[in-house]
C-alpha cells in the first residue's frame, strides 16, 4: 500500500486503498439509499452520551453497518492491511489489550455545506466510547477544499482525497472536525477499533 506521509510525531498514520474498492463502497452505499438515516451525535457535550441528531454539530446522511456485508470484503482486507501498516510503525499500539471492530461502521455522505462542524473526540471517556483504542476513516472520493483538521495540530489539514485511509488514536490528543467543502459533496467510511475483553 502506498503511504500518505504523516510527521511521526503526530501517531497518526495514511495508506491509500485502491479506487476500485472505494467505488465498490460507494455503489453499496448508493445501493442501500432505503437505509440512510441523519447522522448522530454522541458525547460532544461532557454530560451527554446519549446517540442523537443535532444539525447544528453534525448533518449527513449515514449508512451503518456492522462489519463488514460481503459488498465490502475487499475494503475490510484493505482496512486489516493499513492496520498492519498502522501498528508496525506504532509499535506500542499493539502492547494492548485485544482490540477489534466492535461498534457498527458507518459510511457517511457530507453534501455541500455539510459536516463534523464541532471539534470532538471518538473516546470521550463514557458508554460504548469509553473502549475506543483508535479511529480509521478512509475518504471515497477527492474534494479539492474539503477533509479534515486537526485542533492540537494547527498546521495539520488533511485534504479528502480518494482511497486515503487514516488511522489515529481515539483521545483527546486527536480532536478533530471537518473542513467544510460548501461546493463539493464528501463521502467517507469511518469506525474505530475497541478494546474487549477488560
Amino acid at each position: 500500500m502506498k503511504e500518505y506521509i504523516l510527521d511521526q510525531s503526530t501517531f497518526m498514520g495514511g495508506w491509500y486503498i485502491s479506487e476500485k474498492i472505494c467505488d465498490e463502497v460507494l455503489n453499496y452505499f448508493e445501493e442501500n439509499e432505503s437505509y440512510h438515516e441523519p447522522g448522530i451525535i454522541s458525547g460532544v457535550d461532557a454530560d451527554d452520551d446519549d446517540e442523537h441528531v443535532n444539525l447544528e454539530i453534525k448533518k449527513s446522511r449515514d449508512l451503518s453497518l456492522m462489519p463488514f456485508p460481503i459488498e465490502m470484503s475487499s475494503y475490510a482486507e484493505s482496512l486489516s492491511n493499513a492496520l498492519d501498516n498502522y501498528l508496525e510503525k506504532y509499535e506500542w499500539a499493539d502492547r494492548t489489550a485485544n482490540f477489534a471492530i466492535k461498534e457498527n461502521v458507518n459510511i457517511q455522505r457530507y453534501k455541500p455545506g455539510e459536516g463534523f462542524y464541532q471539534w470532538h473526540m471518538e473516546n470521550f471517556g463514557t458508554g460504548m466510547a469509553i473502549n475506543r483504542h483508535l479511529v480509521f476513516m478512509t475518504y471515497l472520493n477527492d474534494v479539492e477544499n474539503g477533509g479534515t483538521e486537526f485542533y492540537y495540530y494547527p498546521d495539520l489539514k488533511i485534504q479528502a482525497r480518494k482511497g486515503l485511509t487514516l488511522i489515529w488514536p481515539a483521545g483527546w490528543t486527536h480532536t478533530h472536525k471537518g473542513v467544510i467543502s460548501n461546493v463539493e459533496e464528501k463521502t467517507i467510511v469511518t469506525g474505530w477499533y475497541s478494546f474487549y475483553d477488560i
